[in-house]
């Protein structure tokens, strides 16, 4: 292509949490990498955004926890290099009816990956937490020592100074709009909305709920990842109980398991409130959305912070709500494989991440880092986020 400007090792498309994790690894091999992002760097229009996620260990598939574990280290290592902190540690309490298959996996994946936990009655609950927390008769509660809160801008800031430092090139409002394998030699062509053509001996994808309409565009594939957009809602804790609910008063992160699912963190990020939104979402496209919370999953909230919370959180309604982007898969497993057909190894794509891939980044970084430099992943095992899975039948999750 005889247009085609700069060469480089790696050029990784999308610089949310994924792909600036992913330049941070390959930039610290000593790659020469180039980070693209569409928009502007540190965006709120796609998934990397706002002010908290919850990191936890507990999931009932065991490979997560693994994942988790080995992540919850990558962002301490991240946080000595940049020299401020990302992570902040808390308990995690997971909580649901006693028979809730999805928390008895937990238990069982606690144990199996080594997992410090407690499982705790009603009346267990009730004094760990000093009356905070209220569980029904027939709930149980999974209290683990793995948990916490990542600041997510933050995160993504940490990353993209951490490449930019390791040599890394870094272009905002530079859309990709076509990728090209080189007939010639090993390597693709990355082509921008704006002009501009880069080489690029491996490239990586992952712009979040842009994957599809980017994918299709390049081969035809359509991938079954759909967006979603999710609300983030915050509470106000009533007065006097405002240090109860922050990480030094030692409340957890927490999920709640069944209809609503549920989850929150402690009061951090805004002082005097706590965040606590519904996992889902409505569809929509990335471009199109409606900004506001639907009023059923605000009715779901309500009832669930006055059964759990009684009178220390005021459950009239949200005071503040964030709009957020998931990319769902079926089976609401991460995408993480080689483009394939004429792209071969040289195309690698990250996505799908279903809304609870944040807190894993710092090890998701590392796999693709690892399948651009030898073409398969180190310690992990990546069956479960192929691409091709969506063909074959019975895919699913617990």
């Amino acid at each position: 292509m005889e247009n085609s400007g700069e060469q480089f090792d790696v050029i990784v498309i999308g610089a949310g949490i994924m792909g600036s994790s992913t330049a941070y690894q390959t930039s610290k091999r000593g790659h020469k990498t180039l980070l693209l992002e569409q928009f502007d760097f540190l965006h709120h229009r796609g998934s990397s955004h706002g002010e908290s996620r919850t990191l936890r260990a507990t999931y009932p598939e065991e490979y997560y926890s693994r994942l988790v574990i080995e992540s919850s280290h990558l962002w301490e290592e991240a946080e000595s290099e940049i020299g401020y902190k990302v992570y902040f540690k808390s308990p995690q309490f997971d909580m649901g009816l006693s028979d809730d298959k999805s928390l008895r996996a937990v238990i069982a994946s606690c144990r199996k990956n080594s997992i410090p936990h407690r499982v705790l009655d009603q009346r267990q609950v009730h004094e760990e937490f000093s009356g905070r927390i209220q569980l029904a008769e027939n709930w149980v509660g999974v209290l683990s020592d793995l948990g916490g809160v990542i600041k997510p801008t933050k995160a993504v800031s940490m990353f993209q100074t951490l490449a930019l430092k390791n040599g890394a090139v870094l272009r905002d409002n530079t859309e990709v709009f076509d990728i090209k394998k080189d007939d010639v030699r090993d390597g693709v062509f990355v082509c921008t909305r704006n002009g501009e053509c880069f080489w690029g001996r491996k490239c990586v994808v992952t712009v979040g709920a842009w994957m599809n309409k980017l994918v299709q565009s390049v081969t035809g594939l359509v991938l079954p990842i759909q967006p979603l957009e999710t609300c983030v809602c915050y509470w106000k804790i009533k007065q006097g109980h405002e240090e109860e609910f922050t990480i030094q008063g030692g409340f957890p992160t927490f999920a709640s398991y069944g209809e609503p699912n549920i989850y929150g963190t402690p009061s951090l990020e805004f002082p005097g409130l706590i965040k606590i939104p519904v996992h889902g979402g409505q569809r929509c496209e990335p471009d199109k959305r409606r900004w506001s919370p639907a009023p059923m999953i605000l009715d779901s909230l309500r009832q669930w912070i006055q059964e759990r919370f009684g009178d220390r959180v005021d459950s009239t309604g949200p005071v503040m709500t964030q709009s957020c982007l998931y990319s769902m898969t079926p089976d609401e497993h991460f995408v993480i494989d080689f483009l394939g057909g004429e792209f071969g190894k040289d195309v690698v794509v990250a996505g799908g991440f279903s809304g609870h891939g944040f807190k894993m980044a710092p090890v998701v970084g590392r796999v693709l880092a690892d399948l651009v430099d030898n073409g398969k992943a180190k310690g992990v095992e990546l069956k479960q986020f192929r691409l091709g899975r969506f063909e074959e039948k019975g895919a699913g999750n617990v």
